[in-house]
């Protein structure tokens, strides 16, 4: 049974959040939390929200069915980062001019599954 958490509007450029979702896929839950706590990134806190409550997700799923889930027993299946709406603001540039500034977000999904 998978359970999924998407973050929406994160205020941070995909770029940047994919470097450290790339870190996770395919991970243990037990590992990925390990490498994002100790990630230097600015982008591991959000991601790893994102985690903390696609676990919550997976045992509140579990629950409903009667069953218990440890976070021992759940990988990281899926994880992606997808660009939301860019924010647009505008810098006084050279000779009365003005140059954009683009304010990028993101959407990221996190989906965790059992081990087979």
């Amino acid at each position: 049974m998978e359970a999924k958490c998407t973050s929406k509007y994160v205020r941070m450029s995909p770029r940047k959040v994919r470097l450290v979702v790339d870190q996770i896929r395919g991970k243990s839950v037990n590992n990925a939390y390990a490498l994002l706590q100790f990630s230097k990134k600015a982008a591991a806190e959000p991601v790893q929200k994102a985690l903390r409550s696609a676990v919550a997700n997976a045992q509140y799923k579990a629950e409903d069915q009667g069953e218990f889930i440890d976070a021992d027993d759940l990988y990281v299946s899926e994880a992606y980062v997808n660009e939301g709406p860019t924010m647009r603001r505008w810098r006084a540039a050279a000779m009365g001019r003005a140059a954009p500034i683009r304010k990028r977000m993101s959407h990221i999904t996190v989906v965790v599954d059992f081990k087979e």
